[in-house]
Formats: structure tokens, sequence, C-alpha cells
């Protein structure tokens, strides 16, 4: 399931987060069973999977709850909070339920269920009280008021003198609003936001009514700018006539020398743990989508701080934040990263080429791919290649080119005669070696004979449950198998990253592909909703890409899963998710049917439609391969 997903499919690290699809710890199961039963029948048991009692529902308006009232008990009707519900043949339910939660954010859930006339007496009812995230709602009869919990941000940040920083918070509509700080006498005037508001991301992730993205402004969110200058925690109002509410505001702010920049190395493996994948992610934004790989020792300029992130200065004009547990200060006085790249030689091998770069450091870079070119983009440095040398007339390679599109950025293209399939970077010494693979000899015929498939079955750790129970793992590792077998009958070699149900962690997984040089790695997982989500309009079938070059394997399976299926296609999409990261070779990530669905979960729980699930995935990658011919 994505990482985009239920809450309830919380994430067990920020690691897998961007890193993922979505990791689900199983709910917790509460369940009532009738007192009575129908002879040969399994009893009347009312339970619930969804939502956790522990866990607050992130929602407002409504949300889902489902469960189940026994295996194979279609005859129950079934009522939560006096709502009908459809169950399913297989005794599942789902239901969209109005939250009225009390004073408290307690919401209720009472559950009814009793067997259809004719079919026996069995009856039962539960009560399940689960939790609301809390919106802060001003105090009855109060003028003036701040939302604390709004205040962003509220971390401890560190700029250039000369930078500034975004303010926001709700605050009293109509108000004066503020930040003063120690020393300054008028502080710093907030401003009414009249941009629209964000709708959820739940919402941009899943919904398929825009209408929902036109959210007029909100009257209550003020936004201002604060130079970057030292302060420790500054005093916010809101002032309403005669009348002021006042609130410390939690931000920590310093100033950094530009005079004396701070070089560091980068290491994401700081605890030395050896299982690291030796790459740290770089973000255009705090906390925010991964852009940039760095292998291990790449060295930067740090000039900026927010919470746990690091800023890096890659040139004049690009940043990238990174983590800063994958930061590691040099000596006091380093000179910072730079100077001119020199000529670069290209070496061809069977299997691939590799393009020998020299550099003055190891300076920050960045490979952007094209169909059929890519190009290396170098941070911090100037350009004096005198020659670009092929290394003989391998035909692979068309073309090499340089250009300086900035003072401190050089790049280095290479024209191919094919489709890129896949490319890899590394140091080796004082040079960047960029690895670019060759495409595979395909058989139009018969695509899939000698190809090596890499099949993930998504999860464990965690994975989603269904209203019935059924584990997400147990589903993805059935249809991997029975996949395994499809395209095996045609030709392929087919490896599993897993074959039971011992847990295994992200990094790993895309290692075997890589080390098995799959031509194509598909990740299989069940997918699922986050709070508020209409599970009923907002269902289907969707498959995710990160690289270009998997955007056409990405469509070659949505296509065919749909038509296996037969389900609504939600499409194809980009996703940040670890599956689909490495860029050695086209690979994407299937979520074909949606596990809190009762008819989807009974698909996905038969033999039949892991069968259907299967052969979408065959006949996708077989389609794939054999437009990778044309």
């Amino acid at each position: 399931m994505s990482t985009a997903s239920l809450r309830h499919m919380r994430l067990v690290c920020a690691a897998l987060f961007v890193a993922a699809t979505a990791c689900a710890a199983p709910a917790a199961r509460h369940t009532t069973t009738s007192p009575t039963s129908s002879s040969g029948r399994e009893p009347l048991r009312i339970t619930i999977v969804y939502p956790d009692s522990a866990e607050p529902i992130q929602a407002q308006d409504s949300s889902f709850i489902f469960g189940s009232v026994g295996r194979g008990r279609g005859d129950v009707v079934l009522s939560v909070n006096d709502h009908p519900v459809p169950v399913h043949a297989s005794g599942s339910w789902l239901a969209l339920v109005p939250l009225q939660p009390d004073s408290l954010g307690l919401m209720r859930f009472h559950i009814v269920a009793r067997a259809a006339a004719g079919t026996g007496a069995e009856q039962g009812e539960t009560t399940f009280v689960a939790h609301v995230a809390r919106l802060y709602r001003p105090p009855a009869g109060v003028i003036a008021w701040i939302d604390t919990t709004s205040l962003t941000p509220a971390e401890s940040l560190a700029f250039p003198a000369g930078e500034g920083i975004r303010l926001s918070v709700r605050a009293t509509p109509g108000a004066q609003v503020r930040l003063r700080m120690e020393g300054k006498r008028d502080g710093i005037w907030l401003v009414p936001d009249t941009l629209p508001q964000e709708p959820a991301w739940g919402v941009r992730a899943f919904g398929t009514d825009t209408t929902a993205y036109r959210l007029p402004p909100a009257a209550d969110r003020y936004v201002g700018w604060l130079p970057a200058q030292p302060l420790c925690e500054g005093i916010v109002e809101a002032i309403v006539g005669t009348d002021t509410a006042r609130a410390i505001w939690p931000l920590v702010v310093d100033t950094i020398d530009r005079s004396h920049p701070a070089v560091v190395v980068l290491d994401d493996d700081t605890a030395h743990t050896g299982t690291s994948d030796s790459l740290t992610v770089g973000k255009a934004v705090p906390y925010g989508t991964y852009n940039w790989f760095f292998p291990l020792g790449t060295t930067a300029v740090a000039n900026g701080r927010w919470g746990n992130q690091t800023r890096l200065q890659l040139s004049r004009g690009v940043v990238a934040w990174v983590n800063s547990s994958d930061v590691v200060p040099l000596a006091s006085g380093t000179p910072p990263p730079g100077g001119s790249v020199g000529s670069v030689r290209l070496v061809a091998g069977s299997r691939s080429v590799v393009l020998h770069v020299a550099v003055p450091a190891r300076v920050p870079f960045k490979v952007e791919e094209d169909e059929s070119s890519l190009t290396l983009r170098l941070y911090g440095v100037a350009s004096d290649i005198n020659w670009m040398q092929h290394g003989g007339t391998d035909p692979y390679v068309t073309r090499m080119s340089y250009a300086q599109p900035a003072s401190d950025e050089v790049t280095i293209t290479l024209t191919l005669a094919g489709r890129v399939w896949g490319y890899r970077a590394r140091w080796s010494g004082r040079d960047l070696a960029l690895e670019i693979r060759r495409p595979p000899a395909i058989d139009p015929g018969r695509p899939l004979a000698g190809r090596t498939i890499v099949l993930d079955p998504g999860h464990p750790p965690v994975g989603a449950h269904g209203p019935s129970g059924l584990w997400e793992p147990v589903a993805t590792l059935a249809v991997a198998q029975q996949a395994k077998t499809l395209l095996e009958q045609r030709g392929a070699t087919v490896l599993l990253t897993r074959t039971d149900s011992m847990p295994i962690d992200l990094f790993p997984r895309t290692q075997f592909a890589e080390q098995h040089d799959a031509d194509v790695l598909v990740s299989i997982h069940a997918n699922a909703l986050p709070d508020g989500v209409n599970p009923f309009v907002n269902n289907g079938t969707s498959v995710y890409y990160f690289h270009p070059r998997s955007a056409a394997l990405a469509r070659a399976l949505d296509r065919a899963l749909v038509a296996e299926l037969g389900v609504r296609d939600l499409g194809m999409g980009r996703g940040d998710y670890a599956l689909v990261r490495d860029p050695w070779m086209p690979s994407v990530l299937t979520e074909a049917l949606f596990m809190m669905i009762p008819a989807q979960e009974a698909l996905l729980a038969s033999p039949e439609g892991r069968m259907r699930y299967a052969r979408g995935i065959a006949k996708g990658v077989e389609d794939f391969l054999r437009e990778m011919t044309k």
C-alpha cells in the first residue's frame, strides 16, 4: 500500500516514509460474539478492524470504519449509528460515517447486527469508541484568541543574516497580529493570508473530484516575514479593539557567518551499522520529497538549519536540505569544495559504459534523465574540459557534450543510440564514475525470454489489514508466487525478494534486485486510504514510478491490471517510494486493489483473484518489454 495511505497504516520510521510504500501496523481488533448461533454456521461476530481505539482519527466531517460479522455471513443486516451498511458475501463490511465527537473528542460507533429474516435469530450489538483529532476551537465568549498549535515554524533555525523566514499562525479573524521580540519596539506585523486554503494531503493524493481543491481563504490565517536575526522565543499578539491575546512563539533563530563557511562530508551511516545504501538524499525544502542522491563522501558547504534538517549550498543558485544526522563537519578552515572539472573519458564494457570525470573534489552532483540521454550536473565547479574521449567507437553513446549553464555549474551530456535503461554513480578515487547500463537485447517474439525479473511482495514489516483480517503481506506473496510461475513459463528468470513472512527492510530489497542485475523490478502491494476520504468513490488500480524511464512500465502494468481486475483506473503516477528509486533498472510499485474494500479484499483472498492480479503483472511486464523493441 502506498505511503500516501491510511494513517492507521502508520509509518515505522522516517526512512520508510519517503522511502517506501505504505507501512501499516496491524490494527487493533475489537470483537463481540453473538450469544446464539445457527446450526452449522459460523457464529455472528462483530469485529472492528479500523479505526484503532488508541490512535485518533485524522478527519473532522466523516470517516470510515470497517470490519466483519463472521466469515461467510453475507446474510447479516448491519447498521452503524443507525445508518444501514451493506455486508459483503464474505461477511466483511465498510461504512462511511459522519463524525460527531463529544467535547472530549471521543466518537462512538454503535453497531447492530442481526441475521436476515429466515436465516436464524442471531443478533448482536456493540459500541466502539475512538478518538478524533481535536482541532483548536476558540473558547466561548473569548474575543481575541491565538491557536498555539498553528504556530509555524516552531523549531530551532539558523540562516545567514539577510535571509528571512515565513511565519504563519491562526488567530481571531480581523485581528491585528504581530510577533514581538526582545529589544524591538514594534516587532513583526503579520497580514491576512488571502490565498485559498490547501486541501488535505489525502484529497490531493486520492480524491477524484477536483472541486475539493477550490477552498476559500481562511479568515483566521495570518502570514508574515521575519528577517533572519537572533531570536530566542518571541511573543505573538492578536489585538481586537481593547482585547489582546498573547502566547509564546517557541521559535529559536541563530545567524550564520557567511565569511567562515562550514564544510561538511555526507555519511548516511554515521552509526557504522553497515546496512545503509551509502546515499544521502537531498530535498528542495526541509522534510520534502527526494530530489538528489549524494554518495557517501560527498562534500559541501552547510549554511542553514531547520530543526533536524541541514541546508547545503550546492552552487550559488541551488540549495538542498539533508538530514542533519548524515552531516559530519570537517575541520574548521577547510576550504569549500570547488575548482575546475578536467577532461573526461568513456570506457566501454560488455554490459555497460562508464564515464570517468576528473573532479577537483567530491562535489555534489545530480544525474538528469531524458528518454535517450543522460546529463551529469556538477555543482560548485567550472569547466576545463579540453578532451572528451569516447575511448573507442562504442555505438551506444553517440555523442558527448558539456556546458557551463552557470558560473559554478557544469553539465556533461551523453546522447545515447537507444533508450535509457539504468545507471549508477560512485566515487572512484578522485574521479566520479557514472556507469550507464546497456539496454537488454529483447526478442520481439518472446520478449520475456532470457530476461531477469525481480518481484517484490510488499511488506512485512507491517502491512495493511482488510475488513476480514486478511494481511497484506500474505496476499502480496501469494500473487508474487503465481506471477513468478507465469513469467517463467514465458522464458523469464524470476526472483522474489522474500519467500516467507519474515520482515525485510526496504534497502535490502532494491539491493537484491541490483545484485541480480534485474532487467525489471515490480513491487506488489494492496492499497488503502487516509481518514476522511470517501472509499466508495476513490478506489481502484494505480501504478507508481520514480524515474522517467519507468513511466512506460507503469503504463503497461496499469492497463493490464485494470483489464484483468475490472476495477476503476486511478492511473499511473510518479511516487517517491524506495522500491522504485533504484536507478539501475526500470521499476514500479503496483497498487492493484484496495484492502479496505470488502469486494476487493475478497478478490485478494481468493485463488482466482490472486491469479488475475498475477496475470496482470505478467502481461504488463511482457507488454513493456515488447514495446522497448520498437
